[in-house]
């Protein structure tokens, strides 16, 4: 018998089904509907730091967003999916090319809301694989005993960053501090929500009534990684239809190529009520819990094993 690295992913990829399952009980016990949304697609969201796989004259998801809030337009109030995402040059320690996500969807409600089904979501899932109330990540005990902090961006620039939040925008910096300084002091002890992103990093979020230099966005970040990814859902068509024409300028200004608008999805944005989502990367979530630094480590086959 030859040598396979699978052999030794045994413990992990069962691990991996346990998890899975257990989310899609926990979402189907919450009356949510499990959907399935083409995975090739006529036009992704336009985003300036995400680039789409080609398939013919269309292109591989993305993510499922676009296609999921048609769904919430069309009067479904509580839908979940997991499925294949696709992210062209993606590659690392943390990222594939390919990756399994799942996104979740609620009518009538906030990112506040998303924060609180984090917590319920995660616990059980630790439950589930024989974990109480904290889970040890490289050596590190994290307790997942919620409420769980919430930091908001500025305050994370100012107490991690080498540089504000306001000048890290004007330097174009923003992502490089975020990845350098502040996501590997994020979670060490507990899961944090980092919240209220600025506008410009928000694409499809509601920005904040109250102070519109911010948008309703959270990440939640446990034991340095970043588990997911959500908001309130901007309902305005006007205004998505503006953010998403910045996206293109910015792809173009970057020798990038743009992409077909997504009219069907903006059209729907007149029937979506006030909602809100989450894309959770399930192959972190599993590294979290398998205790693995590598995301090789949980999933079957990597690229180049191809």
């Amino acid at each position: 018998m030859g040598y396979y690295r699978q052999t030794s992913l045994q413990k992990n990829l069962q691990l991996r089904a346990r998890i899975i399952q257990t989310i899609q009980n926990f979402f189907i016990d919450n009356d949510y509907l499990e959907v399935e949304t083409p995975v090739r697609i006529p036009a992704p969201a336009p985003e300036a730091h995400i680039d789409a796989v080609e398939s013919g004259d269309w292109f591989l998801q993305t993510s499922p967003e676009l296609c999921m809030k048609r769904l919430l337009a069309a009067g479904i109030p509580r839908i979940f999916q997991i499925c294949k995402c696709f992210r062209y040059g993606e590659r690392g320690r943390l990222h594939l090319p390919e990756m399994t996500l799942l996104e979740w969807y609620r009518t009538d409600s906030d990112y506040q809301d998303i924060m609180k089904e984090c917590e319920a979501l995660i616990g059980t899932v630790a439950r589930k694989v024989g974990l109480e109330d904290s889970v040890v990540y490289q050596s590190k005990k994290i307790k997942l005993t919620p409420p769980w902090p919430r930091i908001p961006v500025r305050d994370a620039f100012d107490k991690f960053g080498s540089i504000t939040l306001k000048t890290a925008l004007e330097q174009d910096q923003f992502d490089d501090i975020m990845v350098a300084e502040i996501e590997l002091n994020l979670g060490q002890t507990q899961p944090v929500f980092l919240y209220d992103y600025p506008a410009s990093r928000g694409a499809l979020a509601r920005l904040k009534p109250q102070d519109p230099r911010y948008a309703e966005r959270f990440e939640l970040y446990i034991g340095g990684l970043e588990i997911c990814n959500a908001f309130s859902e901007l309902t305005d068509p006007v205004e998505q239809r503006a953010r998403f024409e910045r996206e293109q300028d910015h792809r173009r200004e970057s020798g990038k190529s743009e992409y077909p608008m997504p009219e069907k999805f903006l059209t729907a944005l007149d029937d979506l009520p006030e909602a809100a989502g989450n894309a959770l990367g399930i192959d972190r979530l599993i590294m979290l819990f398998a205790d693995s630094m590598q995301i090789d480590e949980v999933v079957a086959f990597t690229p180049e094993e191809l």
